[in-house]
Parts: C-alpha cells; sequence; structure tokens
C-alpha cells in the first residue's frame, strides 16, 4: 500500500507539493480551509488528485502519514494541533521536494532583500550558462520545479514559515541578509522564536557548505556565536573588518574569496546601502561557484531589479511615482525612506504586524512632507506620525491614494508607496497592490 501524503493549503506551495506527490506514486490528498483558485483547480483535476476546499474533513486528513503544510498556515490552527497530538510527521513543501533533487542549492532568507538578492543570484548564475532554477517563495514552488524540471543547481528564496518544518533541507550555500522584527505575530511575539527560525536554514550544513550573512546587522551577530553553525562562515559588510570576504571600500565593492573581485559601486545596476548588501551577497555566492568576474561585473551592472521593490512606475507633472508595495515591514520601508532624495508624499498602511514605527520617526521628520494612509484601521500610523507630518489623510482603495497623492505632491515631490504592513486587509496580496497602484498612477 502506498505512503498517504496529505497537503494542507493550496496555494502555489500546496499544488506544487501535491504534483510532485502524485508523480512519486503516493496516495496524495489535498485539503483547503478557503476556495481555490479555478487555475489550480483546473490542474488537480487534471493530475486526478483528489482535493476538497472549504474545511477540512478530519477522517480524510487524520489517516495521513505524512502531513505537508503550506507556509500560510499557521502552527496553532485546529486541524494542525489535531495532527500534532496524533503524531503525525509535518514537513515543509521545500523539505519534501529537497527529497527528490540531487541539485546543488543556494538557498537565501533574512527579513528584507531576500527577493531581490535571490533574483539577482539567478541572474549571474543564468548568465554564467549555468543549468540552473529559480523557486521557492518566489515564482514556482521548488516541489513543482523538481517535478517539472532536471536542474543541476536551485536559488532559492525561503521564508521563516517555510524553514519552520524543515528537517534534512541542506543547502550548499545559505545566505542570510538580516534579522528584524517582522511576522511576530505567527512566533507567538517572540523575537528569539523568529530568529532561531531564521537560522533553521544552516542547521543541516557541514564544513563543505557556506553560511554568507551581515556582520553589520545587531541581530544575526548577536546570535551567531551561540549557533552551532558546521558550514564555512562568510560575512559581508559595508566596511572592511578582519573577517569579512565581501566589503565596500573607497566606492569599491571588493570579494576576497579564491582572488579579489573589485567593481565600481556606480556602476552596480542597484543603488543605495541596502542594494550594495544584495551586490555583495549574490556576488559572494557567485565566487564560491567559481563564476568568471567578467560574468559577475555584467550580471551585477545589466540587473533590472523586482517588481513591486522601489519600481519607478511613472513622471507625471515633474513628481515621480514610485511602487514598493513589497515593503510589507518597517525595515523595508526604513530603506525605501532612507533611499529618497526629494520630499515624499508616502503612501503607508495595511494590516499591522505587530509594527514598532519608532525608527522611521527621524526619517519621516526629514523627508516626509505628507502621509496618505492606505489601510482599513489607520490608528496606529495617525498615532505614530501625527506630531510629525502636518498632512495625514486616510484612504481605503489604491485610486483614492494615488488621487490624494497627485494633490499633496509638488513639482519636484516623490510619491512613494511603501506600506510598511501586510496588504491583506484591502488586497489580495502585495503584487495586487502594487498592479492596483501602477495602474492608478498610469490613469492620472
Amino acid at each position: 500500500m502506498s505512503k498517504r501524503i496529505v497537503i494542507l493549503g493550496g496555494g502555489e506551495s500546496g499544488i506544487g507539493a501535491a504534483i510532485l506527490a502524485k508523480k512519486q506514486e503516493y496516495d496524495t490528498f489535498l485539503s483547503d480551509g478557503g476556495t481555490l483558485k479555478d487555475k489550480y483547480k483546473t490542474e488537480l483535476e487534471g493530475s486526478r488528485i483528489p482535493f476538497e476546499e472549504g474545511g477540512h474533513t478530519e477522517a480524510l486528513i487524520l489517516n495521513a502519514d505524512e502531513v505537508i503544510k503550506s507556509p500560510g498556515i499557521p502552527e496553532k490552527a485546529a486541524i494542525i494541533q489535531q495532527i500534532r497530538k496524533l503524531g503525525i510527521p509535518v514537513i515543509s513543501e521545500i523539505e519534501f521536494a529537497y527529497r527528490f533533487t540531487k541539485a546543488q542549492i543556494v538557498a537565501i532568507t533574512g527579513t528584507n532583500g531576500k527577493t531581490t538578492t535571490t533574483s539577482l543570484t539567478y541572474h549571474i548564475f543564468q548568465k554564467a550558462g549555468l543549468n540552473v532554477g529559480l523557486a521557492g517563495n518566489i515564482g514556482h514552488s521548488f516541489a513543482r520545479s523538481v517535478a517539472e524540471h532536471n536542474y543541476d543547481i536551485y536559488i532559492l528564496e525561503i521564508s521563516s514559515f517555510q524553514l519552520d518544518d524543515i528537517v534534512d533541507f541542506h543547502p550548499n550555500v545559505a545566505i542570510l541578509m538580516n534579522i528584524t522584527p517582522d511576522h511576530l505575530d505567527r512566533y507567538n511575539y517572540n523575537l528569539e522564536e523568529y530568529v532561531a527560525a531564521k537560522f533553521k536554514i544552516s542547521q543541516n550544513q557541514t564544513a563543505d557548505d557556506s553560511f554568507i550573512y551581515c556582520e553589520d546587522d545587531e541581530i544575526t551577530m548577536q546570535w551567531i556565536e551561540q549557533k552551532a553553525i558546521q558550514a564555512k562562515k562568510m560575512p559581508f559588510s559595508l566596511h572592511k573588518t578582519p573577517q569579512s570576504v565581501g566589503y565596500a571600500e573607497n566606492g569599491q565593492i571588493i570579494i576576497e574569496h579564491k582572488t579579489t573581485f573589485t567593481m565600481s559601486i556606480n556602476d552596480l545596476s542597484l543603488r543605495g546601502p541596502h542594494n550594495t548588501y544584495n551586490s555583495l551577497a549574490a556576488g559572494i555566492a557567485a565566487r564560491i561557484f567559481d563564476i568568471r568576474k567578467d560574468v559577475l561585473r555584467e550580471s551585477l551592472s545589466d540587473f533590472k531589479g523586482v517588481e513591486h521593490r522601489l519600481e519607478f512606475v511613472a513622471k507625471i507633472a515633474d513628481v515621480e511615482y514610485i511602487n514598493d508595495s513589497k515593503a510589507t515591514n518597517v525595515n523595508s520601508s526604513w530603506y525605501a525612506l532612507e533611499s529618497m532624495t526629494k520630499p515624499v508624499v508616502w503612501i503607508v498602511g495595511g494590516v499591522d504586524k505587530g509594527n514598532d514605527y519608532e525608527v522611521l520617526k527621524p526619517l519621516v521628520m526629514k523627508k516626509v512632507k505628507a502621509i496618505v494612509c492606505l489601510g482599513v484601521n489607520n490608528i496606529k500610523i495617525h498615532e505614530a506620525f501625527s506630531r510629525h507630518v502636518d498632512i495625514m489623510v486616510n484612504t481605503t482603495n489604491a485610486q483614492d491614494a494615488v488621487k490624494m497623492s497627485h494633490q499633496l505632491a509638488d513639482k519636484g515631490d516623490v510619491v512613494l508607496l511603501s506600506p510598511c504592513c501586510a496588504s491583506f486587509d484591502l488586497f489580495e496580496n502585495y503584487e495586487d497592490r502594487g498592479n492596483q497602484f501602477k495602474r492608478a498612477v498610469r490613469e492620472l
């Protein structure tokens, strides 16, 4: 009798896991408490994978040999508690996919910068002519990619939720960009639990592997000595230190691994200090894989950036409109505001994840002329900034937010959507929020 695999959650992660489980000839069943997208239902039906939506039938779930939990499902969900009580193993989709590939893995996590760093690393490896796949928390799920392709190397963006339920998942190169308080609602408002989840990326690494991390990140550095990291430590920094493998000095980025790679910061396609970090991390990974310096230099200079991350949308009546919808936490919005050189009309708001806005106040006082709130409940934003900004208005849709920003902005200003919050009060996800913003700008 074949092993019974039950997948909880029917988003991209769950569907990918179901497709791979079916390919491996497991007795496969998918259950989603909400409504499945039509495209996913069509896929499941076409693959003859039984599924349910709109609730969980215990009799069809609690007989599983193993459960694959989608990253969006919290540990405190009633069905997960019942599964745990029965001692049924629960794993993540990346753990499941890992079992069925012999590819080398570069896995990237961190509170901020992971999407850009993942995309940039993939761009470099692709340019080098390697047989490389991009998956994880970006694009297609790891499991779907393993089911449908045969890559030699995977570049994976990995969230803390995906790391929560790994067992043997083992990246050859792990990159930890930074850790700032985020998603604390999922970790009992306990920073220690969130940090532990991020560091799980290194837990199965050996002395043959590499662990790339930011020396300038306070929380990472507080914790790194307490973690039993077997991999070679390869830190990067905006300043040269005795340990740093990658650093910035005299307007150059420098990577010292095997040989020395240098490149002018002015030649990097991604600007700003946060992007120097992203370029250093991706560059170190490339040098570990012996990617030639000329390929690395060209890749770092012609990378186009990531949609919804400080994405220039348009210039209308000498006002720039920038879409940073992917900024769903305080640290992301801090980087966005810090990189602004013109007066800002700031569109902010959404689902607050336990944000502490204190760190933003000096930047807001210095750079923000007006705040346009975009959310159902904007009380915390008003409480945080009303003493520092003269004009604050509330809106509940992208069109109104853009129209109001357009009225408040003068020539030479920037309208910046950098919400600092999750999008689920008014939008399907951050992409939907960013796309609606861009559409509204183009309709001005």
